[in-house]
């Protein structure tokens, strides 16, 4: 079982950090508010599909249900995406994976602001100001092809982290019953009408896609890797093994990316940009420590005991 699980992890880490390429590659031929658009709207109606025929109550009910999917759709889905569609306009896609992987940490500190029951430790603080630093760090390197890290772009990057951030921590309150895929399925039906409205308000025409085999592979490996396939297996590692230890594939994305824009687009990242990513990676197990032991107690044999900081959102980010 636990051999499956982590095949499982590791199958949606590389769906996931793939996604960077293949929105770097259509930004190409979509412009970049329509193609996010586009892509949910597609993905969106099939996992509601999914969802009328799975559960019982797939359609929102209650204002809670309401609520959770308004604030998914505008945050988590229109709001990240369009901050981080016009951010790898100006950025390379392992860049941004890497700015994107400080979400768990940013969900700590909203949750610590929005919700009473979670104040920040010290030593969660630290860790805040490491994985910050590790933005820092990252916005001023050199990359190899590319011209070094244009400081707007990332800026558009940690945008769209802080959105999904914060949408993520303003739906817990609602406590709403709706299922975990019937509210991913709403929100991206709402937020690709969003993207979809606002690119056309800022002057994005659909008259300007260019159909090749290349922009359709792109948009239809979007639509089935990263989208419908990794979704359905990450709602299986949900069950397995919670929402804080299926965070943890957050950290592969930037891997899988930084590999595949060397390996087809030549983008070499060099040592400041690891050292970025590592102080990520630290101030995040930082910021979790509390929630992570349970992890490291059942990895070493023993019964997890109880221990404060549940992170109880169903919500995954699929870029």
């Amino acid at each position: 079982m636990r051999s499956k699980t982590l095949v499982l992890s590791l199958l949606v880490g590389v769906l996931w950090g793939s996604s960077f390429l293949a929105i770097d590659v259509g930004l190409a031929y979509f412009p970049p508010l329509l193609f996010a658009g586009l892509r949910y709207a597609i993905v969106g109606v099939v996992v509601l599909a999914v969802a009328a025929v799975m559960v019982q109550r797939w359609y929102p009910q209650s204002q809670a249900d309401v609520g959770t999917v308004l604030i998914a759709g505008v945050f988590m889905i229109a709001g990240h995406h369009a901050f981080l569609y016009l951010g790898l306009e100006e950025v390379p896609s392992a860049v941004a994976a890497i700015v994107v992987s400080l979400s768990p940490a940013l969900t700590a500190v909203f949750a610590s602001a929005l919700l009473p029951d979670s104040d920040l430790t010290g030593l969660q603080v630290v860790g805040l100001l490491v994985g910050l630093g590790g933005v820092v760090v990252i916005s001023d390197i050199g990359v190899g092809t590319v011209a070094d890290v244009n400081l707007f772009g990332v800026g558009l990057v940690v945008l769209a982290t802080v959105s999904f951030a914060f949408g993520s921590v303003a739906t817990r309150p609602l406590r709403t019953d709706l299922s975990a895929v019937a509210l991913q399925g709403w929100a991206m039906v709402l937020g690709a009408g969003l993207l979809g409205v606002t690119g056309y308000a800022t002057g994005e025409s659909a008259a300007t896609i260019v159909w090749t085999p290349l922009s359709i592979v792109s948009l239809a490996f979007l639509v089935v890797g990263p989208g419908i396939v990794a979704f359905s297996i990450y709602f299986s590692l949900l069950d397995r093994v919670g929402p804080t230890e299926s965070n943890l594939i957050v950290y592969l994305e930037p891997v899988v990316a930084t590999a595949l824009g060397w390996a087809v687009l030549g983008e070499v990242i060099d040592s400041t940009t690891v050292a970025g990513f590592v102080a990520i990676f630290v101030g995040f197990l930082l910021v979790k420590h509390r929630s992570l032991l349970p992890s490291w107690e059942r990895l070493l044999g023993r019964e997890p005991n109880a221990h404060p900081e549940a992170d109880g959102t169903t919500f995954s980010r699929s870029d």
